[in-house]
């Protein structure tokens, strides 16, 4: 049993235990590090769904879980307080930043800077946006490709295995508490560890809430973001995209709030499964050899629910509907949105689809709120262009994100059980790649510089 014993234990390989594992690993060399993931090595992460595919793994997506988590996915860090989390109200603004910059230095140590930063930053824009009731979230980014991404968190493995134990294919089937730390059994062998700390990410939901019962802890509210893909022409925004890649817009109302997410110019659709229903995804430029005419983004709207089950419930059965237990999308024409009428065909649309999908009435098959935000958002984004959307735009149904629900946790992500963790998007702090990395280096500063040190 003793030498299966480690100061410090993490459940989860996500980019948030990665960081944390390397900051703990610099800060105090003599910490006994345990990582355990039910997930397999990075280099034996391979998915049909890599290559536009179905999705080949038997049993759990090796796509979204395994070393690096969903940080092999497209790479991009969004270096912001404006989005992607809560972290700044949690350890505050300034720190929140001086964090992502450190998460910026490793990646880039380990060979991101071979692809330029860049802002999205545009203070004439902002102000033009303000005058139609638009405000624009900005934000630096390092937008790192599959590849890169890959490859960076490759090297970085290969670094930490050298001083922590890894274990692959392991799932932890029970945790529990004890005056001395905690006794966890996975794949019928026992672990005990003086710190646990857990970075499981939205993969690891279903685990997660049963293993907090075990513990006597019980979340609160979980968030869900819903709403359309729309795929435009390459040109559309260009009066706001003229000095950045990309911009991320919100429109507040009363009754919602609508931002555009993972904006892709001359990038492309594609299929993206996640917990047992398909959605429309979007795809960088980088990530193909002949990028798309287009441009596309999802608008988002986000909502509240009791409790993470109700959530979930919510999303399949939405686009479980639309799925129609098969991959079907429905994409539908803006003019014909508007007219309220069905989209026969594509055929001769001036918006040539990058993804298949099934023509018809997004009304239909789309919840309300999201036909509104939808609406609302366009007349917001014509006034801001001085233009009229083009009415062979392409709208697609359903996108989502989803989020973890939130567990009490004090300044430094301790829950109310003595020497339990939580990070990354299990925390419900943090909702990207960047402040999930940001919250490794954190937790990893407090345990490594104040807690093992004499």
């Amino acid at each position: 049993m003793q030498s299966n014993h480690y100061d410090i234990t993490i459940i989860g390989a996500g980019v948030s235990s990665v960081f944390l594992a390397y900051t703990l690993m610099k800060h105090n060399e003599h910490i006994s590090i345990h990582m355990i993931d039910l997930g397999k090595k990075l280099s034996e992460r391979t998915c049909g769904l890599d290559d536009g595919r179905v999705c080949t793994c038997e049993g759990l997506c090796s796509k979204y879980i395994g070393f690096a988590g969903l940080g092999k996915s497209e790479g991009k860090f969004n270096y912001t307080n404006d989005f992607g989390g809560e972290l700044g109200r949690k350890i505050g603004d300034q720190t929140t930043l001086d964090l992502m910059k450190e998460v910026d230095d490793i990646l880039c140590e380990f060979g991101g800077d071979i692809i330029p930063s860049y802002s999205t930053k545009n203070d004439t824009l902002s102000k033009r946006a303000s005058m139609v009731d638009v405000k624009v979230l900005s934000t630096e980014v390092r937008h790192l490709g599959t590849r890169l991404a890959s490859d960076i968190f490759q090297r970085m493995y290969e670094v930490l295995k050298n001083h922590i134990t890894f274990s692959f294919e392991t799932r932890v089937e029970t945790i529990s508490k004890h005056d001395a730390g905690f006794h966890l059994k996975a794949n019928s062998v026992d672990f005990t560890t003086e710190k646990l700390v857990i970075g499981t990410g939205m993969s690891g939901s279903t685990w997660m809430k049963k293993q907090a019962a075990s513990l006597g802890l019980f979340p609160g509210k979980t968030r869900l973001d819903m709403g359309v893909r729309v795929e435009m022409k390459g040109d559309q925004l260009q009066s706001i995209l003229e000095d950045t890649f990309e911009t991320k817009l919100k429109i507040e109302r009363h009754s919602f709030s609508a931002t555009t997410y993972c904006m892709n110019p001359r990038g492309r659709i594609i299929r993206k499964h996640q917990h047992g229903v398909v959605m429309p995804d979007g795809q960088n430029a980088r990530e193909e050899d002949i990028p798309s005419a287009n441009l596309n983004f999802s608008l988002f709207v986000p909502r509240y629910f009791h409790s993470h089950g109700e959530a979930m419930d919510y999303a399949v059965s939405t686009i479980g509907g639309i799925n129609q237990g098969k991959e079907r999308i429905v994409v539908q024409r803006l003019e014909d949105f508007k007219l309220h009428r069905n989209t026969e065909s594509l055929e001769g649309n001036l918006v040539d689809p990058s993804l298949k999908a099934e023509c018809g009435n997004l009304r239909e098959e789309v919840p309300e709120l999201y036909s509104i935000a939808l609406k609302e958002f366009f007349a917001s984004l014509e006034s801001l262009i001085g233009e009229p959307i083009h009415h062979d735009t392409l709208l697609y149904g359903l996108d989502a994100k989803y989020y973890e629900p939130k567990l009490p946790t004090d300044k430094n992500f301790e829950t109310d059980v003595s020497n339990l963790y939580l990070i990354g998007d299990c925390s419900g702090e943090t909702h990207s790649l960047s402040q999930a990395a940001a919250s490794g280096i954190y937790l990893g500063k407090h345990l490594g510089d104040r807690v093992f040190t004499s």
